[in-house]
Formats: structure tokens, sequence, C-alpha cells
């Protein structure tokens, strides 16, 4: 079996990677904010803290978990070994246990147990089985704390979801219904009474998250399509480098970012780092096959070295086929 990279034969795998990389913008905002206000303690909260908690919050970790439910079928499916997926899943706890020195609350580690404890027995149950185990589950989860404990079942959805292949056209209907749902959930959290109903918070945030994620598949099938493609794929497969050097960035920040009181500054630091990551990230995927950590993870998993440079076009002639 070799490990070469098999070429995209649909739209679709690039629109999934656009999608990752849309999160990983989401997470790098959030996660800028987090670092923030935790540093700042019980100071008074502003217009901006409100609008990421109750708009931003929890809406982006739920699309990366699905997709990871996603990315892991097809790589079970590429790979044809659980054996490999557990392997791949043990180096990803190695990466988590190693961020968790410096940024206790990341979700690599977290991950990598439930995937082993859910995913890989998951892989043996029909697809049904599947998608009401990853309902019941993430309805649970909402109403007992939300937080991590929604992973494993939006891993089990990301898994059904792969396994049903949905048509595009159910893209619109999905939008609309989940953006009503999400933004109803989050104007009753936000106007909450004195007691929370924690559940409300959870489920507005999983809602909200599909809404994004299917508004950005609408807004693929417009002009936009090629320049979000441009910038988002990029960011998607080089997701795992992205994401922890992101954590480097934000701790290097945090004397600038808690000295703002507006925290406008959490904003622009999200959106130069992630801007300055797209371009890198277009620059190494032009020559690499994967990024830097991607291809680390990669070749962890197989046990050797993988081939990760692009070999130069040839030089001359049309390059069209005799």
């Amino acid at each position: 079996m070799t490990d070469a990279p098999q070429p995209a034969r649909t739209g679709r795998i690039h629109e999934l990677d656009a999608v990752r990389g849309f999160a990983l913008c989401g997470i790098m905002l959030v996660n800028t904010w987090q670092h923030t206000v935790g540093r700042l303690g019980d100071a008074p909260r502003g217009t901006v803290d409100h609008v990421v908690e109750n708009v931003l919050q929890g809406r982006f970790y739920p699309i990366f978990s699905v997709l990871f439910g996603v990315s892991l079928v097809l790589f079970l499916r590429s790979a044809g070994s659980r054996w490999i997926l557990a392997r791949r899943l043990i180096v990803l706890a190695a990466f988590g246990f190693a961020h968790t020195a410096i940024n206790p609350g990341e979700v690599l580690l977290p991950y990598a147990v439930y995937g082993m404890a859910v995913l890989i027995p998951a892989s043996f149950m029909p697809r049904l089985a599947v998608l009401l185990l990853g309902v019941v589950t993430t309805v649970w989860a909402a109403n007992v704390g939300g937080g991590s404990l929604l992973i494993p079942g939006l891993f089990l959805l990301g898994m059904a979801l792969i396994e049903y292949h949905p048509p595009r056209r159910a893209v619109p209907p999905v939008f609309l219904a989940s953006a009503v749902l999400g933004a109803a959930l989050t104007v009753l959290w936000a106007f909450r009474p004195v007691q929370p109903i924690t559940a409300v918070y959870a489920l507005a945030g999983v809602c909200s998250a599909l809404a994004y994620a299917t508004g950005l598949l609408l807004l693929l099938r417009t002009p936009l399509r090629a320049p979000l493609l441009s910038t988002l794929v990029p960011l998607g497969r080089t997701a795992l480098t992205c994401y922890l050097s992101q954590t480097l960035v934000i701790l290097a920040a945090l004397p600038l970012l808690t000295a703002d009181p507006t925290r406008l500054s959490v904003f622009a630091l999200a959106a130069a780092t992630v801007a300055a990551q797209a371009v890198l990230a277009r620059w190494w995927l032009a020559r690499f096959r994967y990024g830097p950590l991607e291809w680390v993870w990669r070749s962890l998993t197989w046990g050797r070295p993988v081939s990760n440079r692009i070999p130069p076009a040839p030089q001359g002639g049309s390059g069209r086929p005799g």
C-alpha cells in the first residue's frame, strides 16, 4: 500500500478543506479571546466580550469535531486498517500531550482519546446506528453541560455524514433551519433567566455551527468561490500546523491583549495571524504535499518518512499530453 496522496475526484473534498480552514479561523479568534479574558479574571466585560461569548464561542469546535469524524472515515477507507488508524490517533495524542504543557485547554488530546474510544468501535457499526447514536449522544451531552462532552457525538455525526453523503440540494434548507434555530436559541440564552439552562447554550452553539458551515458552502456556489477556496483550503490542509502555532502567537501577545480594555486587539491579532498563515500555507503547499506537522504526523503513523516534496514541473513544452 502506497502513501501517495490521491487527488480529489470532486470539488467536495476541496469544500471540506475550506470549511475546516474557516473553522480554524474562528478557533483562533475564540482561543485568543478566551486566553485574554482568562488572564483578566473578574475584570468587567465589554460589548466585544458579549458578542464573542454569545455569537462565536462554541460555534467553531463543533465544525472541527464533525470534520474530524469525516476525515477519520476517509483515512480508514484509504488505509484499510483500523490498526493504522489507531496509530494515527496515538500520534495525535502525543501532539496533544505536548501541547497541554502550554495550553491546558487544548483539544488534540481529547480528540485522540475520544477517537480511540468512540470512532474505532463505531467503524464496526451500521451507518444508521452511528447516526442515531450520534444524535442521542450529542443531545445528552448538551443537557449535562456541553463543552468537550459534545465531541464524541459530533464525531459520530461526522462519520454518519460521510457515509450517507447527503445531496447538494440539502444544503439550503439545512442552512435556513439551523440559522433560525441557532438564532432563536442564542437569543433565548442571551436573555436567559437568573437560573441558566446549560443545554440552550450548547445547542445554540451546535445549531449555529451548522448554519455557519452550510452558509459557507452556499457562498462557495457564488463568484466568491475562487478567492474563498484559495484562502481557506491551504489553512484546512495545514490545520494541525496552524492550530499549534496559533497558541505560540497568542501566548506571546497576551501582555498586549490584556492591556486593551476594548478587546478589539483580539480581532486584530486573529485576523493578522490567519492571514499570514494563509499566505505561508499556500506557499508551502505549492512545494510540499503536506504541512510540516501534518508530514510528521503521517510519517509517524506509517512508521517511515513519507514522500512530501512536490517534483518541479518539467521545463519546456506545452505540458499537454501528446
